[in-house]
């Protein structure tokens, strides 16, 4: 599979588009997008610890060899194939042609492979960007692995619908099929680490400010409070990667937002707003809210899949993924009791200084069951 977001770092995948949108940002220089996102997934490290994410391959392995019908004898483009395996999968289950677009020099290392393989006849490695490249034929099947933390971080999204705009015929299939993002409010000692990491780091400040006056006889005081906001957003407005257990959900589980990957546009996704409510199920602390996403792989209406397969993020004792969740904390805990509803509504966007990360403000109106309110507020996050 290709370039997803792992450990921090981002999928190595092409560019996003913005054709359509009606007010849309200035083009991202390449060269700068190159060095802040395709060049780390040019490395075999980063692609060994997607290949070794059992959820993810089992998911992806299960969906083409349980699904033949939609390989077999057919054209297939992979977008961002980084170490070019769902190429050869495809292959395998009977592909008459594969193009496998990889935007870095991993591009190299796939070739080498399929070539191991003896696949060669049939994968065509294309290195470049999936906007760039031409190819000599439309394609029955777009498979890609473009699923970033909170399923949208990244952008890469915008590349698949690129690459379906312009190549998948009007009887093709897209793999995955839909995608889903969840929130569900939570329960976990990040929040007290967290805080305790941001009084710590603000006790250091106030030393050094102390020392800086003592010894230098310059009063640091002034930048006391732009401190703490940097501190904050690096603390406590930063989501946090996390294998959460299923135990720490304390609240029913909400949709926030549902893809068809067939029809999605990239304005969908450029901003993503969502009113939802969550019951809480115990006397329990709301210590913030997790996130994440599945997709499911169930081919098209007009040719549906044998087989449906699920790929899901969820929290899960046994089934972790190298997606994990992301964790918004929340600086203050509040005491909840079981029946308490929560209206929660989202707004995820994209960065300003960074079209691949997010911006995510999330608002809580808490009620008792009773319909009594309270508490509520509003919170800024930042998925980086």
């Amino acid at each position: 599979m290709g370039s997803s977001s792992n450990g921090g770092a981002m999928s190595g995948r092409a560019p996003g588009t913005f054709g359509g949108v009606k007010s849309s940002p200035p083009p991202v220089d390449k060269e700068v997008d190159y060095a802040n996102y395709f060049c780390t997934y040019s490395f075999l490290y980063h692609q060994k610890d997607m290949l070794s994410d059992r959820v993810r391959m089992d998911a992806y392995y299960n969906s083409v060899f349980e699904n033949k019908h939609h390989f077999a004898g057919k054209t297939v483009l992979d977008v961002g194939t980084g170490s070019g395996i769902l190429a050869i999968w495809s292959a395998q289950a009977g592909a008459r042609k594969v193009y496998a677009v990889e935007a870095t020099t991993m591009a190299d290392h796939a070739r080498a492979l399929v070539k191991a393989n003896g696949l060669e006849d049939i994968v065509e490695v294309i290195q470049g960007s999936v906007e760039d490249i031409s190819l000599p034929e439309k394609v029955d099947v777009i498979i890609s692995e473009w699923m970033g933390y909170f399923l949208l971080r990244e952008s890469m999204f915008d590349s698949v619908i690129s690459a379906r705009d312009r190549w998948l015929k009007p009887t093709g299939v897209m793999y995955p099929s839909h995608a889903r993002m969840w929130l569900a409010p939570i329960k976990s000692t990040l929040s007290e680490r967290k805080k305790n990491d941001l009084d710590g780091a603000m006790a250091d400040w106030d030393n050094f400010s102390d020392e800086i006056k003592s010894y230098y006889g310059v009063d640091m005081s002034v930048l006391t409070k732009p401190f703490a906001q940097e501190q904050e957003k690096h603390y406590i407005q930063t989501a946090v990667w996390n294998d959460l257990n299923p135990l720490q959900v304390i609240g029913t589980p909400t949709l926030v937002k549902e893809m068809d990957c067939l029809t999605a546009t990239v304005s969908e996704i450029e901003e993503v707003r969502s009113n939802v409510t969550s019951v809480i199920n115990g006397h329990t602390t709301l210590c913030g809210f997790g996130g994440w996403f599945d997709v499911q792989f169930r081919g098209r209406k007009e040719d549906p899949a044998q087989q449906d397969i699920e790929l899901t993020t969820a929290p899960s004792e046994r089934h972790c993924t190298h997606w994990g969740q992301q964790v918004f904390i929340m600086s203050n805990p509040i005491n909840v009791e079981e029946g308490d509803n929560l209206n929660l509504g989202l707004v995820m966007s994209r960065s300003k200084e960074n079209h691949r990360l997010m911006e995510v403000e999330l608002s809580c109106e808490i009620k008792e069951a009773s319909g009594n309110p309270k508490e509520a507020f509003k919170k800024m996050y930042f998925i980086e």
